[in-house]
């Protein structure tokens, strides 16, 4: 004997099997991710600390994966147009973003209206990597550590400048941290990427400039550049005899990463996932190594969560170091 239903009832059954029915395409989409080729956006130029490393994680992911991770270079102000581009991405994991410290958590506070929101148009994946900036000067410029950096400075006011990969950025923001402390007065030159401006660091163009290790730290072995300080908690073991700014008497603790990111409202199997692989990666001793050798050696393995903790307590110093040195943008 058939039972008869109520309509409500049976609205109620259609609605509860086309959720389940939804919820099992979802987990099934997850568990066959990537299907298609992946585009892994970068804010940044070619070349650079950011798109050497994201260039070595997609090579690495479309062996793990079975599908390309191809390279999608979006740079300019200040990664402002690579990451509102991935904002607004498909939430199904077809663009992974790949960023920077100043993209997440030091741009809210320079500009007033900016494009995307970094806690709620994205999904943290995994946090990879965290260190300081080298403090670089021209090669044939007469110091030789940070004291004789500062007086030099200090004995030719406003005639030396310093480059940044752009305005906002972390080497800005350190380098103005520094001379807010000592008393400094310098010219900013803020250029579209990092590699343009040590580039002209080397070529004598620019003064001094704080850049990425990752790019910098052969160049200063190599002698095309002097570096007088590092704004990270410890000394590099690939530079040991060059002392981190805590220890030369001008306190810096805030420290810069990469990151993964994704389009909020990403199936969470899939951020679980891609988070992962990248944990995967970073265990193995292959790419550890190419880590150290671009002068990683703090190498977190995080969750989602743990990255998402990171971020809310960046969020919270950088806001404290953009008010104190005064950096608006619009």
């Amino acid at each position: 004997m058939k039972t008869a239903f109520p309509s409500s009832t049976l609205n109620i059954l259609a609605t509860l099997a086309l959720l389940g029915g939804a919820a099992a395409a979802q987990a099934q989409g997850a568990d066959g991710y990537p299907s298609k080729p992946v585009t892994l956006v970068v804010p940044t130029a070619p070349a650079g600390g950011t798109d050497t490393i994201a260039r070595m994680f997609a090579d690495v992911f479309s062996k793990a994966m079975k599908q390309p991770f191809i390279v999608e270079n979006r740079p300019g102000a200040n990664g402002i147009l690579g990451v509102d581009y991935a904002a607004k991405s498909p939430a199904d994991g077809s663009r992974v973003l790949f960023t920077y410290t100043a993209s997440m958590v030091i741009n809210p506070f320079l500009y007033k209206k900016l494009p995307y929101d970094p806690v709620k148009d994205f999904t943290p994946v995994a946090q990879v990597g965290r260190a300081g900036n080298l403090l670089l000067v021209r090669k044939d410029l007469p110091v030789g550590n940070l004291k004789e950096f500062v007086a030099y400075v200090k004995a030719h006011p406003n005639k030396l400048n310093y480059c940044s990969w752009g305005n906002g950025s972390g080497g800005h923001l350190t380098m103005e941290s520094l001379q807010k402390q000592a008393g400094l007065t310098m010219t900013h030159v803020a250029y579209k990427g990092s590699t343009p401006c040590v580039q002209d660091l080397m070529g004598g163009q620019v003064d001094a400039a704080f850049a990425d290790i990752s790019t910098t730290a052969e160049l200063v072995k190599a002698g095309r550049v002097k570096a007088v300080a590092y704004s990270g908690a410890g000394r590099l073991p690939l530079l040991p005899d060059v002392p981190t700014m805590n220890e030369s008497g001008y306190p810096f603790s805030n420290y810069t990463w990469y990151g993964f990111f994704v389009p909020a409202k990403t199936p969470p199997a899939i951020v679980n996932k891609l988070n992962a692989a990248i944990v995967a990666a970073l265990k193995d001793p292959a790419v550890v190594k190419r880590l150290h050798d671009m002068n990683f050696t703090d190498i977190p393995l995080t969750t989602p969560d743990q990255f998402k903790a990171t971020i809310a307590k960046d969020l919270r110093d950088w806001e404290v170091l953009v008010k104190a040195v005064g950096v608006t943008l619009d």
